[in-house]
């Protein structure tokens, strides 16, 4: 917060302000490129104003077409697909651990004190990151074809950049007075990590294990949609074939499932944390 700043009145006493003429002018420029930046992005979307005042009378027609939901489906593909779903998140979620906690020591400057090393590892982490996991399936689907194989590997790829940053984080903002005390009794670098970092990251490490799952639950329901396996090929098929008893079933399971994992992972974290 900047100091407030004196300032001399028409009758020459002092009267404070907030922030300088020069503070007021650069918050009047931010404040303007903002307004100037939403301006520009609500002129480049193309709005067709006869869809925009049909809407709610499609909105209307198509829930009329989902409803009631053809349940009977379920059984046969719909929940197949769905534990597909699941088990892409989870396995993903587990080779992104393994993948990202070597990547994420490599960033912390304080385990490995090399700039190059530091540097790679945060490349790395930010590749991951940058790519959405829908590209990434889009990649691998290219390379393994459709599959819970190419959904599998873009969860994890997906999810490499976000474990590895924040565990990475964690690793530079653990205490230093019990590594030091290792240190000099003269513990070798594991013995370091597993009893000085370590438990100082252990929640850490959990809350973020946990988060990404859930996370990770929400993002395969959909990279069916471009053949990378799960719920999102039955929703596709079933939006193409314009069955949409089926698609209001398969939007009641992923909701389900959704609302599930936040409830497990908000179980776990109280006994586990």
């Amino acid at each position: 917060m900047p100091a407030a700043q004196p300032a001399a009145d028409a009758h020459g006493a002092q009267r404070w302000r907030r922030f300088t003429s020069g503070q007021r002018l650069a918050r009047f420029a931010v404040h303007l490129a903002i307004v100037a930046a939403i301006v520009a992005a609500i002129r480049s979307v193309e709005v067709i104003p006869e869809f925009l005042v049909d809407a709610p009378e499609q909105m209307l027609d198509l829930f009329t077409r989902m409803w009631p939901p053809d349940w009977a489906h379920y059984p046969d593909t719909i929940h197949e697909a769905l534990m597909e779903t699941i088990h892409i998140a989870s396995l993903g979620t587990l080779l992104a651990l393994v993948l990202a906690l070597p990547v994420g020591v490599l960033a912390a400057n304080n385990l490995v004190p090399s700039t190059p090393v530091n540097l790679f590892a945060k490349l790395i982490l930010v590749s991951s990151r940058s790519v959405n996991s829908l590209v990434w399936a889009l990649l691998f689907v290219g390379i393994f074809g459709p599959g819970a194989l190419a959904g599998t590997l873009a969860i994890a790829f997906r999810s490499i950049g976000f474990v590895g940053k924040l565990f990475g984080e964690a690793l530079e903002e653990a205490q230093a007075g019990p590594i030091e005390a290792l240190t000099a009794a003269g513990a070798p670098w594991t013995s370091r990590m597993t009893f000085g970092y370590w438990p100082q990251v252990e929640p850490a490490f959990w809350s973020i294990a946990l988060f990404r799952w859930d996370i990770n639950v929400r993002e395969s329901a959909v990279l069916g949609l471009v053949g990378a396996g799960g719920i999102g090929m039955a929703l596709d098929s079933a939006m193409n074939l314009f069955q949409w008893d089926r698609v209001a079933v398969i939007l009641i399971a992923i909701f389900a499932v959704v609302v599930l994992a936040e409830i497990v992972v908000t179980q776990v974290r109280k006994r586990v944390i």
